[in-house]
């Protein structure tokens, strides 16, 4: 399988992941741990490969693969962490030369989930309105509408208080993405 190929699956499978269920489908247990083993399988196949991609933009599907992979999986075995700032530290200089494009905008929207920094939302913002919103491709809206939703929820567990019961239930939930 091809660079390409492989990231492409990885970030066709964490994306699945990612947003299982949210359809009205119920969740079964055992297609959830199926599909975050073969994630996380397929994450830590990329990372340990020590691929970097021949261009920038296969850099930067790289990076994309590996921040989505590890977003979407919920296996950590310690290392996960580490392996995430050592790609965002490949996505700092990355991100400075890679031309306005759709890829830049997803990789950014992942940059953005992990650090939360507003000038990466920004530059996001940027990008989408130098589109004309007219001629939008699907890809281009569910990127846009992925970037909206990591802004608008920045942190990716949440409070909630269950005031049905007299006793508060509070509740840690994980966000979409």
């Amino acid at each position: 399988m091809s660079l390409s190929e492989e990231t492409v699956a990885l970030q066709r499978a964490a994306h699945e992941l990612m947003y299982l269920g949210m359809d009205g489908s119920p969740i079964y247990s055992d297609d959830l741990s199926r599909r975050n083993g073969e994630v996380y399988r397929l994450t830590a196949a990329l990372y340990d490969s020590g691929a970097k991609g021949a261009t920038i933009e296969e850099q930067a599907n790289v990076c994309l693969a590996l921040l989505m992979g590890y977003s979407a999986s919920f296996i950590d075995h310690g290392e996960k962490q580490k392996r995430i700032q050592e790609i965002l530290d490949r996505c700092w200089d990355i991100l400075d030369v890679l031309p306005v494009s759709l890829l830049k905008l997803r990789l950014l929207t992942a940059c953005y989930g992990e650090v939360f920094d507003e000038p990466l939302a920004d530059e996001g913002r940027a990008i989408i309105f130098s589109w004309n919103s007219v001629s939008l491709t699907t890809e281009q809206r569910e990127a846009i509408e992925e970037f909206q939703n990591v802004v608008d929820n920045p942190y990716p567990w949440e409070y909630i208080e269950d005031s049905a019961s007299e006793e508060v239930d509070v509740k840690y939930i994980k966000s979409g993405f």
